[in-house]
């Protein structure tokens, strides 16, 4: 278990997030939306297909989670270099998603290692904080029984200037993975909160619709998951060879 980043102190950067403006009451959970279920399951169908005519390498780095992981496609190989990647995020997913379609995106690649970066869409949709934790903690079951100790590196909930409101909430969840991350050694928390705020509020690094980053907070990315993928990708690789091996 590592914790990447600089530490914040939670009850000083959500006393910030209240300050400029009233703390919002969490919204009622929304029923579940067959348009977006349909519209992921069609995304994952491509992924299924383009597996079937060309299955990536095993032993890469898997990039799985929702839309910030979908635009990252672009430079995603570039930035990760000289780390072999694949890129999985299907636009506007939940964790309750990844893990449903788990079977497909994540178990087939036999990754090195898995970034994970999802969570934010489901306190928008109005999860309560304990269904979005447990929801991880059954990601992490799934991955332990079909990847044994493949490390995962949950990238921290981020701030973002259209949905600070909820910040409070997700820093709660944010904590809640910190705190597994310290008691399980196949599990490492990125940080990208503290270097993505200013004065406790979030930087001018995203695009119009103020929910997306732009190239600025993608290098914020880059430069805090480089540095916690870096120092352990060749062990990495090297036990994921050996259980391919087995």
């Amino acid at each position: 278990m590592r914790l990447h980043g600089t530490l914040c102190v939670l009850t000083l950067t959500v006393s910030a997030a209240v300050a400029g403006e009233a703390a919002a009451p969490a919204p009622a959970q929304r029923a579940a939306d067959p348009a977006l279920e349909r519209s992921l399951g069609a995304e994952v169908e491509q992924f299924v297909q383009a597996d079937r005519v060309s299955r990536p390498p095993p032993c890469q780095v898997l990039f799985v989670g929702s839309s910030s992981i979908v635009r990252w496609k672009e430079t995603l190989a570039s930035d990760m270099a000289p780390m072999p990647v694949i890129d999985r995020g299907f636009g506007g997913s939940h964790i309750e998603y990844v893990n449903r379609w788990f079977d497909e995106i994540v178990a087939p690649y036999r990754p090195r290692a898995i970034v994970f970066y999802a969570g934010e869409n489901d306190i928008d949709a109005g999860k309560p904080v304990d269904r979005v934790v447990a929801d991880f903690h059954e990601f992490m079951t799934r991955k332990t029984r079909a990847l044994g100790d493949t490390p995962v590196y949950f990238i921290s909930l981020k701030p973002s200037k259209l949905r600070f409101a909820q910040f409070p909430r997700q820093t709660k969840v944010n904590a809640a993975i910190r705190a597994l991350a310290r008691r399980r050694p196949d599990l490492h928390y990125i940080d990208v909160v503290t270097p993505m705020l200013e004065n406790g509020r979030p930087k001018d690094i995203f695009v119009a619709d103020g929910l997306h980053m732009s190239a600025a907070g993608y290098a914020i990315w880059t430069r805090e998951v480089r540095a916690a993928l870096l120092p352990d990708t060749e062990s990495e690789a090297r036990r994921c060879a050996r259980a391919g091996a087995r």
